[in-house]
């Protein structure tokens, strides 16, 4: 296969340039970049999924997060290294396109947008059981189509109303977790006027059978539990090739990953283990988040919490949307994807690839609602380990470009992956421990297997499509041949 152009669109885009020969339109401002990277690794999972992991681990859980936290600090370097010198809206797709072959950057293109449309259903979902609560006359199926629609018009108008939600939607979970974490912080050492915790210090990492009191093999349980609320990370990516100054903002994200995840999870989590024992039953009636803030006496936490959850539940959904249309709209620009997805229109959306992608979200939430124990636990079982998948091919992929980028542009090497390549082969390590690991688990186990199978699909129909292209691209070659002579009569 010939080599690819070195630089994209966006690379070459001039300073000023409102636009982008692709067709996008530079709208996101630097801000908007700046709280999509922040509020990118924060999740809805981080708020109703973290008491799952206490349980198991015990305070122990800090170290899971830590784990999984290194590793998407250096899947985070890689991936920064390669779009800070080829900032591209396909992103990790493309890299692997080049890097690793067409088959791989179709078959990681297209199981990452099954992955978010996927997540669409369930954050739809999610939201809707919330404003259900709130407003019990309009059915949760209602709120779900509401959801969906409001935030499907809001990506079509401009991708600058895009950023101009996600600004605000990242910025409220940012404020209430560093809220969280100032009023936690204060009520653990007992410097919180009028609190009802009395504030043990650090005494509740030890005083319950220990700071691991499942045994150090539960850091592991923890990390399956945690590993998929860190999904998202690289959004920002995606993001920055309609940016002002796309190096810019892949080199702050980048830069900026170690304390993000260090405050918001670590910080926030470290918060909620020490101010309640790790085997508090409130931890597991209402939540990590909602118990801690019961036990300091803030009044009405429950409600406070479906706000904050809610608001990460539609930055999820609107974030996913954005990531799933953006990665069809690079297919397509490659040929591996209806030649429609890489139209935009006259505001520079890609309206095809947003309604494409839409359209199964909304199918996945039907399913949702028809046959939530089979078709749909199927759809989420079998997008599980993308994740993990997508990391990967990150790996791999900036082992190869790496050496590409100093053959062809040294200059663009603005950000460098430490240690070469021996953390990369650590964190490729560290990836296919976890997978491996997941198989000892039984509803890990499913979801490895599963998605597996659908990447077999995946890459399958990948290999057949680049054989058929190869055919048809020699066939004109081989009819443009001179008709050969008439054999001579004996």
């Amino acid at each position: 296969m010939s080599a690819q152009p070195a630089t994209t669109p966006e690379q070459q885009r001039p300073p000023g340039d409102p636009g982008s020969p692709d067709g996008l339109k530079a709208g996101l401002k630097n801000r908007h970049l700046s709280m999509i990277a922040i509020g990118g690794v924060i999740g809805a999972g981080l708020f109703v999924g973290s008491s799952a992991g206490i349980a198991k681990a015990g305070p122990g859980i800090l170290i899971s997060y830590a784990l999984v936290g290194l590793m998407v600090v250096f899947v985070m370097r890689m991936l920064g290294e390669m779009s800070a010198a080829n900032p591209t809206s396909g992103s990790f797709s493309a890299y692997a396109d080049r890097a690793l072959g067409r088959w791989a950057g179709f078959s990681i293109g297209w199981l990452y947008w099954f992955f978010w449309v996927v997540v669409l259903a369930v954050e739809a979902t999610a939201g809707a059981k919330i404003l259900e609560g709130w407003w019990p006359a309009v059915p949760q199926w209602g709120w779900a189509l509401i959801v969906m629609v409001v935030l499907t018009a809001t990506n079509l108008v401009s991708v600058g109303s895009y950023g101009e939600f996600e600004f605000w939607f990242a910025g409220i979970k940012v404020v209430a977790i560093a809220a969280f974490i100032v009023v936690g912080g204060l009520a653990v050492f007992g410097l919180l006027p009028h609190s009802d915790n009395e504030g043990a210090g650090l005494a509740h990492l030890t005083d319950h059978g220990g700071f691991l009191p499942n045994g150090p093999g539960a850091i592991l349980t923890g990390v399956l539990l945690v590993v998929f609320s860190f999904m998202g990370s690289e959004i920002v990516t995606l993001a920055a090739g309609e940016s002002e100054n796309p190096q810019r903002a892949v080199t702050k994200a980048t830069n900026s990953v170690i304390w993000r995840i260090a405050v918001f999870y670590l910080g926030s989590i470290f918060v909620v283990v020490t101010l309640l024992p790790w085997d508090s039953k409130a931890i597991a009636d209402k939540g990590s988040y909602v118990a801690a803030l019961d036990s300091v006496g803030i009044p009405h936490a429950g409600d406070i919490m479906n706000v904050i959850v809610l608001t990460a539940v539609l930055s999820c959904l609107n974030s996913g949307l954005y990531t799933a249309s953006r990665m069809a709209f690079s297919l397509g620009q490659r040929g591996d994807a209806p030649a429609a997805f890489a139209r935009t229109n006259s505001r520079g959306v890609p309206q095809a690839a947003i309604l494409g992608s839409v359209v199964f979200g909304f199918v996945a939430v039907w399913f949702n609602y028809q046959w939530p124990d089979t078709v749909f636990t199927f759809l989420l079982n079998s997008s599980g380990a993308v994740a993990l998948f997508v990391w990967l091919v990150i790996c791999f992929s900036q082992l190869r470009m790496r050496g590409m980028i100093l053959r062809e542009n040294p200059e663009k090497l603005i950000v460098r992956m430490w240690l070469f390549p021996y953390l990369t082969w650590a964190t490729i390590a560290m990836i296919s421990f976890v997978l491996v690991y997941m198989l000892t688990d039984k509803d890990g186990r499913e979801q490895v297997i599963l998605s597996a199978l659908v990447a077999v699909l995946v890459v399958a129909l990948a290999l057949v499509k680049d054989r058929l292209t190869a055919g048809r691209s020699t066939a004109p070659a081989a009819s443009s041949d001179p008709a050969p002579k008439e054999r001579a009569a004996p």
